[in-house]
């Protein structure tokens, strides 16, 4: 299991008139990393430095990769790649971008505001855990429902779509562990499943707290 954010954040910082605005993004690959940075250059295009640090996990294992974007070498990329490690955090792109504001900063200036931008965007993040898992399709009649979203409720299963027919059709995600509590003991359950299908494998993500 990976700890990860639920949803993009932003924050920003002044030092010494120096404007430095922290994008702490989801990712899931290296290219969605490198589309997602090519979207931020184009929003501050007209900013001095747009520095990054990514960690994602593939197939082969984690891939880490940083950028000081003209800065001087170490002191912008690198210690945001040390804070989100540090924070043990996967699959997210961090991107700082820097207004020059006229006062140079030196090297030490640079690190403690590149970390303190990041820092700052991550005390505003909500962490979810990140999994291997499935998406279900389960169709259910009307006076089972309530029970259902209960069911899900309380097992911290995620109701992603419901489509409202002759019978209610649910599309859910759920770690390995969950599908085979839930496909093993039908006869148990509290409601009736009429259908079910497996829709895909996919990485899941599941509320913690930290």
């Amino acid at each position: 299991m990976l700890k990860t954010i639920k949803k993009n954040v932003q924050a920003e910082i002044i030092e010494k008139k120096s404007k430095f605005i922290a994008n702490l993004i989801y990712v899931q690959t290296e290219e969605q990393a490198e589309e997602e940075l090519k979207k931020i250059r184009k929003k501050y295009y007209d900013a001095k430095h747009n520095c990054f640090a990514y960690s994602i996990m593939t197939e082969a294992g984690i891939v880490n990769k940083s950028s000081d974007d003209g800065e001087p070498s170490k002191t912008a990329g690198l210690p945001i790649l040390n804070i989100i490690t540090k924070k043990e955090l996967i699959n997210v792109l961090v991107v700082v971008t820097r207004y020059f504001g006229g006062i140079l900063l030196g090297t030490g200036g640079l690190v403690r505001a590149y970390s303190e931008s990041t820092q700052e965007a991550i005390k505003k993040a909500e962490f979810v855990i990140e999994e291997k898992g499935y998406e279900l399709e389960i169709i259910i009649s009307y006076n089972d429902f309530e029970k259902f979203k209960f069911y899900c409720k309380e097992k911290n299963i995620e109701i992603i779509n419901v489509i409202y027919n002759e019978k209610i059709t649910c599309n859910i995600q759920l770690n390995n562990d969950e599908k085979d509590k839930l496909l093993n003991n039908l006869k148990e359950l509290s409601f009736k499943i009429e259908e079910y299908k497996v829709i895909k494998q996919k990485n899941i993500r599941k509320n913690i707290d930290i």
